[in-house]
């Protein structure tokens, strides 16, 4: 499989990420094992997850996607087979959170112990800390490079202004830069990245690693009324698509799919996949038999028409 390089990174990568926030949520262990194990059997290397994965599962604190992959490594002894990216800031327990010098030493010691491993790929600032001086978090993670322990920085949930700000400081004072964005993008969420941001990562060849890719499972088709969300984990996060506009993206997806003999989550992923600025969407899958979907969508090239009316379909209104 052909590997992309992930902005101006030392890190080649495969066309699609597998998301890992499920691990410990709508996946057990078992699961999860086997899903990683098909997913690198495909030839694909690129796993995303994150410290706080999956706190907001009840009876979860934080720290379980991690540990679901650290202890597979572990298992498998492949640790040199994956490229492994994941995240710090966000809450994980009273005082716990942020990008400060002080925090991120923390937070890199805990998610080495969970994953097994003693380096980072790709370590991500998981939003803005507004509160944390720029220049502080960047030199914390230059630290973190001289040590061996990160190879990579991205960041994720950023603002353009405050990502361009950051990669002035990076080249002014000759810290790391950010290599990788992860903004909220999918056929249903254009607003937040196009525009300003996807400009700037394509003018300063930041990679991008959207989430949400599959639009919480809506760009697969599996909901097309009230009725299908329910009972579902991820079905309440899908029901603001369910209108006109949502429901008009969904027709150009099948009709297009029709013609490739493919799912509308495939074509969904092949559109991003597709776009210059991206580098590699993130797409989750529960079961085998969506991984071999997911994988599958990385073989569609889709064609300048095929493209174009999904455009249409989904532009802003």
């Amino acid at each position: 499989m052909e590997k992309r390089r992930l902005g101006q990174s030392s890190l080649q990568v495969s066309p699609i990420t597998f998301g890992c926030n499920v691990f410990g949520w709508t996946t057990d262990e078992k699961t999860s094992f086997a899903l990683l194990d098909a997913w690198l059997d495909a030839g694909f290397n690129f796993l995303d997850t994150a410290d706080v994965y999956s706190r907001w599962h009840p009876g979860n604190s934080g720290g379980d996607s991690e540990m679901i992959i650290g202890k597979w490594l572990k298992t498998r002894g492949n640790r040199d087979k994956v490229i492994l990216a994941t995240k710090l800031g966000i809450e994980m327990a009273p005082g716990k959170k942020g990008l400060s010098r002080a925090y991120m030493r923390q937070a890199v010691e805990a998610s080495l112990r969970r994953l097994q491993t003693d380096y980072i790929d790709l370590y991500q600032s998981h939003r803005d800390d507004p509160e944390t001086p720029i220049e502080e978090t960047l030199s914390s993670y230059g630290d973190l490079i001289k040590a061996g322990t990160v190879r990579e920085i991205g960041a994720s949930n950023f603002s353009a202004e405050r990502l361009a700000e950051a990669l002035k400081i990076s080249e002014e004072k000759g810290l790391p830069r950010y290599q990788s964005l992860q903004p909220h993008y999918s056929l249903v969420e254009r607003t937040e990245f196009e525009g300003k941001l996807e400009e700037l990562c394509l003018a300063r060849k930041v990679g991008v690693i959207g989430y949400y890719s599959l639009a919480s499972g809506f760009l697969t088709g599996k909901y097309r009324s009230r009725a299908d969300t329910e009972g579902r984990a991820r079905g309440s996060r899908a029901e603001k698509y369910l209108n006109d506009d949502g429901f008009g993206v969904l027709a150009a997806l099948d009709e297009v799919a029709k013609r490739y003999e493919a799912k509308p989550g495939q074509i969904a992923i092949a559109w991003l996949i597709a776009r210059p600025s991206v580098t590699a969407p993130i797409a989750s899958a529960t079961n085998l038999e969506q991984l071999a979907e997911l994988v599958a969508a990385a073989d569609i090239a889709l064609d300048a028409e095929s493209i174009e009316k999904i455009d249409a379909a989904s532009k802003p209104r």
